[in-house]
């Protein structure tokens, strides 16, 4: 690992250490960097500085065939912003106005928000995955006058015609604008430009960039969040240049995870700021391996669902390699990983076993992936454990929100002891728990402190649009109130385990933190993804498994279960199997009788967008799930309720 990157991670345990001996004081703001204030500066230097290292690439499409990845340079791609910005000032948007940006990454995307930066006009991403209602209403409720949008979304956005058009004006293509849709879009007074005919809109006209200051908002990212209208946050200049930190100008990142999210926006922020080099992958999931063995990327980032199905092709492929293979694999994991735990660094732990075994694995990341970092919901501990011994990488989990600029804390590497957990605070924020009396969690316990999580610090947000309510709720003497409860490990780290608003209380009184559950339970084997559901009139749990298919796959061929997945899922037996696994992990984890599950149906499909069960990060919408499985949930109380009718009769 680069020894930047090395140095700022070990800040970090130092940071805390600090604060720990002077009685909790807050750690120091990073040093201001001269000239840096707000995030046009973080591009702008950098093109002074390496103006020729290669930023933005994609893969050349020939004969309907991807071939290699094609690149633009820095100045290349100041140049096009230069442009871009010139064509927004000419139609009268200039600092404070609202710029809309909605497709999948592409370095269009970029380079609209880097003009966007340049001029002090509030970049407003829309969620690829959103439908039309929640554009219609961020469009609407940020008063977005332009919008640059990639060419398959157009026919999304002409959906919220003609609520929108009160304050959308414009309209630019990341591609072309087929007749129709100019047609419809001029029938409503908006104007429509492809990508092309927007760059010449400008003209020569040189507009002189307006000053901007830190504490100037520079995009308002709305949250999906699981109930209710999405919030506009308001994230500073401040905030993001404070989050900068060290990378290598030869790093390369494969872009993939939404830029309308927080977490991908501040690391393409810092790679940005270090020179480096973003390759965007094609946009289908199903490519995105392909993408990474042409793009070979220095630097993976990813949330747990991509991690999962890693970590579930190894197993597969592990299983099904024959006796010698598995056998030498299991021999090599079990020396490696002994060795780490022992305090061994992972590129030290055993490599013999990495160039015989494993380098065949990181070769199917492209071969050069040095750091894994996960974020955006919690990583199993044995699919972070497995990860960091067989992928020959730095494997680090970290934690934030929209609200704190995404990173507020990252595990340190080399350190197996922080496994489960998203290890200490970063240097630039303060932290406290505060104690959740009603939920049992005492932020003051001398054995386990455990609490809701709260922050304060220059990444904070500046406040939700127009909820000034909402504000005044979560933000409170400069403390922001997370919603996360976390509990203090004896290293310094900081492990997530229950959420504030999840808890429900059942019939004879008991309160359960639901979240809390869903963590452990979802540590079972043959489990993917967990829903927990109970409420006041019943007196026990029952739950709704997305089941892993080559583990029930292997279970129906040893007990003589055919047909397909779905079909297996309906078998009385596979119930009973992974109701079996689930109270064998609760009994482990030492829950109480009235934690654990009573009934469970098998979901083969898993919890998704498209059915509005899951927000764009993985958060589960309760509301939507309790509404689209409720006659699942019926199923199984009556069910169980009159067979303890029946066995009250005998």
């Amino acid at each position: 690992m680069a020894a930047s990157t090395m140095k700022h991670l070990v800040q970090v345990g130092e940071a805390r250490e600090a604060a720990e001996e002077d009685g909790g004081a807050p750690p120091p703001p990073p040093p201001a960097v001269p000239g840096l204030e707000c995030c046009w500066d973080i591009f702008r230097m950098t093109v002074e500085r390496c103006p020729d290292n290669k930023m933005l690439g994609r893969r050349e499409i020939v004969d309907g065939k991807a071939g290699k990845y094609t690149w633009i340079t820095y100045k290349e791609a100041y140049d096009t912003v230069i442009k871009v910005g010139a064509s927004i000032r000419s139609l009268g948007v200039g600092k404070g106005g609202r710029c809309g940006i909605y497709g999948a990454n592409c370095p269009e995307w970029v380079i609209s928000m880097q003009a966007c930066n340049a001029h002090g006009i509030y970049c407003v991403p829309l969620y690829d995955t959103l439908g039309a209602g929640a554009v219609e209403f961020i469009l609407c409720h940020a008063e977005v006058e332009i919008a640059f949008i990639e060419e398959k979304k157009i026919g999304e956005v002409l959906k919220t015609f003609p609520n929108a058009t009160k304050y959308l004006k414009t309209i630019v293509s990341f591609g072309k604008v087929n007749p129709e849709q100019k047609e419809k879009v001029e029938q409503n007074g908006v104007s429509i430009y492809s990508w092309e005919e927007f760059l010449q809109l400008g003209g020569e006209e040189k507009y002189e960039l307006p000053t901007k200051q830190k504490d100037d908002i520079c995009t308002i990212m709305y949250t999906s969040g699981t109930t209710g209208d999405p919030k506009g946050v308001l994230i500073s200049n401040r905030s993001i240049i404070t989050i900068i930190s060290a990378l290598r100008e030869d790093d390369v990142y494969i872009s993939y995870l939404p830029l309308a999210h927080i977490f991908d926006r501040v690391l393409e922020e810092v790679f940005i700021h270090h020179g480096a080099s973003i390759g965007f992958w094609r946009g289908d999931v199903k490519l995105l391996v392909e993408d990474i063995g042409e793009l070979k990327p220095t630097i993976f980032c990813a949330v747990p669902r991509v991690l999962d199905r890693i970590y579930g092709g190894l197993q597969d492929k592990v299983s099904t390699g024959g006796f010698l293979k598995k056998t030498l694999f299991n021999v090599a994991y079990k020396y490696k990983q002994g060795n780490m735990v022992k305090g061994s660094k992972h590129e030290e732990a055993a490599a013999m076993f990495d160039k015989l075994v494993f380098t065949k694995v990181k070769r199917g990341l492209g071969g050069r992936v040095r750091l894994i970092l996960s974020g955006a919901a919690p990583l199993s501990n044995h699919v972070e454990e497995y990860l960091r011994v067989v992928t020959c990488s730095l494997v680090l989990q970290g934690y934030g929100l929209t609200e704190t600029c995404a990173g507020s804390f990252v595990s340190l590497p080399n350190n197996m002891s922080m496994l489960g957990t998203v290890g200490p605070p970063v240097p630039y924020v303060e932290v406290h728990l505060e104690s959740v009396p009603e939920m049992g969690y005492d932020a003051l316990s001398k054995e386990s402190p455990r609490g809701e999580i709260c922050i304060r610090g220059d990444t904070l947000f500046s406040g939700y649009h127009k909820r000034e309510d909402l504000t005044k709720e979560v933000l409170v003497d400069g403390w922001f109130h997370t919603g996360d409860i976390g509990e203090w490990q004896s290293d310094g780290s900081m492990k997530i385990i229950d959420r504030k608003k999840n808890i429900f209380k059942l019939s004879q009184g008991e309160y359960v933190a639901v979240e809390n559950l869903e963590n452990i339970f979802g540590q079972a084997p043959g489990v993917d993804s967990i829903w927990v559901y109970g409420n006041s009139f019943e007196s026990c749990l029952v739950a709704v498994v997305n089941p892993n298919k080559q583990a029930l796959e292997r279970w129906a061929e040893s007990n003589g279960v055919t047909g397909d997945f779905a079909t297996m899922c309906e078998d009385p037996k596979a119930k009973e199997f992974i109701l079996g696994e689930l109270t064998k992990t609760g009994k482990e984890k030492k829950l109480k009788g009235f934690e654990l599950i009573r009934a469970v149906h098998l979901e083969p499909v898993p919890f998704d967008m498209d059915r509005d069960l899951i927000t764009p990060t993985y958060k589960k919408k309760r509301p939507q799930l309790l509404k689209y499985y409720q006659n699942v949930i019926d199923s199984m109380y009556k069910n169980m309720n009159n067979f303890q009718q029946q066995l009250s009769m005998n």
